[in-house]
């Protein structure tokens, strides 16, 4: 038996040729301009024509009619009737075939499938310990924390020294802490409830590399929870320190393996793809299941599928075809978790190799960059079904649309840092970089442009007090009083109004959205210029298209005197 591979594919096409028959094969083909890789592309793949092949009667005519079919085989559509044309067109015609021969070629327009399946054995790696931005990120997506919020929690728990040093970038340990690690794996497992019963294996030499901790090693708990009462710590203390402990055990613990199935299969000349897996040993991800089975609302995660037992060139029926319609949807909008890793990776691709940190901010600082946002309008939370997104305000559009794009880029980062290396170490002195800072600034102020209607980018949204008496259009507070936003209406409550003036009174944002609504608004305290007293009365907004007048009635107010 002789195996070919089709060209470009991974697929094994099988035929009965011996090695004879085979150059006997593809000597014939030549003059017809059909070489052996197009014919087992275009005809072998996709059908079963192995009995044409073997007719020892097969002419030249047929031979021909049957390379060019399997040339054509993707115009033609696998229709018996088109096939059956077309034999007759180049010289063979169908009734003149042999039974045997007419099979094949019915075999050749039935549309089947053929199915690749490759199988194997998967490996998913243990998850490394936390450093302080991935674990702010897990607290978040898992239990809904702030990025500050975590912080503080981690604080706290450092300081009571149940927990390593919060304000890490690094995610595994030192060769030194690796003979104590079996023992810390050990008391960990006893504090969480549920990590009780359950396989624990401590693979120490997964979390341990000195060449990848910086000034702190990974977040980790401490051997102080031997002695401690967890139970007596603030709740959400307690949940943090808790995932902090997981990822210990997870980091440590055994791989998760799998059985692997992809499979391809093939359809009138059209690919499908499929992926399922088998589990074969939970490993660490049976802690992580058991911690989120604890949670409240927590989604667990999803699974591939496990695919039913097929074999290579197996061929299924056709159970039906249908064309599905679909639309793509936006990207979704930040959440501190998506946020603060797109704050982690910023610009990475264009920093320079040297550049002594990359992104936005650092573990320690990227809470406190979000929180001053949301503290100073930038950023606002708001809460979309169970998670909570991170959206720019109006003033955050502004601003990003007037500044200067090399103040927006992470790169002006990256090189200050790489100033401040060289200030350190003793080849830059600090006035130099001052100076760099001072040239850079004069030179955006003297080049920069200003952008045509920026002075309504920053004018703060204005609230609407009611609907216009003559056009229904939206009547505003402005500085001088209140005034249809619409152009060409001329309607206005001057705060200065005359007739105000005379009962030594405003008119407020209540009396006038009073007015707008009910045509009228109980005011007090109004002045009498005869009795040199205040009273009480109704005032009747009376507008008569051209300017906004007042009068009073005194049959509607509420209490008082005049």
């Amino acid at each position: 038996m002789k195996r070919y591979n089709t060209p470009h594919r991974s697929r094994v096409v099988k035929t009965r040729l011996s090695e004879d028959e085979y150059a006997d094969f593809t000597a014939r083909l030549a003059p017809y301009g059909i070489s052996q890789s197009e014919f087992l592309r275009q005809a072998i793949r996709r059908t079963t024509i192995r009995p044409v092949i073997h007719v020892s009667a097969v002419n030249d005519e047929l031979l021909s009619a049957v390379g060019k079919l399997a040339a054509e085989y993707g115009r033609i559509g696998g229709n018996l009737n088109q096939i059956a044309r077309y034999l007759n067109e180049y010289g063979a015609p169908y009734n003149a075939l042999s039974g045997e021969v007419r099979a094949a070629i019915a075999d050749l327009a039935a549309l089947k499938y053929e199915v690749l399946q490759k199988v194997g054995d998967a490996v998913g790696k243990p998850p490394a310990l936390y450093d302080l931005t991935t674990l702010q990120r897990d607290a978040n997506r898992l239990l809904g924390f702030t990025a500050q919020q975590t912080l503080d929690y981690l604080q706290s728990l450092y300081e009571k020294k149940l927990c390593t040093y919060p304000r890490t970038d690094s995610r595994y340990l030192t060769s030194d802490m690796a003979a104590g690690l079996p023992e810390l794996v050990r008391l960990t497992a006893g504090a969480l409830p549920f990590a009780v019963g359950m396989e624990l294996a401590c693979n120490a030499a997964q979390v341990i590399n000195d060449k990848k901790v910086t000034d702190h090693h990974a977040v980790i708990p401490t051997r102080n929870l031997q002695d401690s009462d967890l139970s007596g710590l603030p709740v959400d203390e307690k949940a943090v320190l808790e995932l902090v402990a997981l990822r210990l055990l997870c980091a440590v613990a055994q791989p998760y393996t799998f059985a692997e199935t992809a499979v391809s299969v093939e359809c009138a000349g059209a690919e499908f793809t499929a992926k399922g897996k088998t589990v074969k040993r939970p490993g660490w991800r049976a802690l992580d299941a058991a911690y989120r089975a604890e949670l409240k609302n927590a989604e667990p995660e999803t699974e591939d599928k496990a695919l039913p037992e097929l074999t290579e060139g197996q061929t299924l029926p056709l159970s039906g075809a249908a064309v599905k319609e679909g639309k793509t949807t936006p990207p979704k909008h930040f959440t501190e978790d998506t946020l603060l890793s797109a704050m982690e990776t910023a610009g990475k691709d264009d920093m320079p190799e040297d550049a002594e940190r990359k992104g936005l901010g650092t573990p320690a600082t990227r809470a406190g960059i979000l929180e001053k946002l949301v503290a100073t309008g930038f950023l606002e939370r708001k809460k979309s079904k169970k998670t909570v997104q991170l959206l720019p305000s109006h003033d955050a559009v502004s601003l990003i649309t007037v500044l200067p794009e090399q103040l927006q880029s992470p790169l002006l980062t990256a090189e200050w840092e790489y100033r401040l290396g060289e200030i350190e170490r003793g080849e830059l002195a600090p006035e130099d970089f001052m100076a760099g800072i001072s040239a850079m600034l004069q030179e955006l102020v003297g080049t920069y442009q200003v952008i045509k209607g920026t002075e309504y980018l920053f004018a703060p949204p204005r609230e609407v007090v009611g609907k216009c008496p003559r056009c229904g259009g939206d009547v505003v507070e402005l500085q001088k009083g209140f005034f249809c936003q619409n152009e060409g209406c001329k309607f206005a409550i001057w705060k200065n109004n005359k007739w105000w003036e005379l009962k030594h009174k405003q008119p407020t944002k209540a009396i006038v959205t009073a007015l707008l609504k009910d045509g009228r608004a109980h005011v007090s305290g109004l002045y009498s210029e005869k009795t040199g007293k205040t009273y009480d009365a109704t005032v009747v907004l009376d507008d008569d298209g051209k300017y906004a007048n007042f009068k009073l009635d005194f049959n509607q107010q509420k209490g008082g005197k005049r």
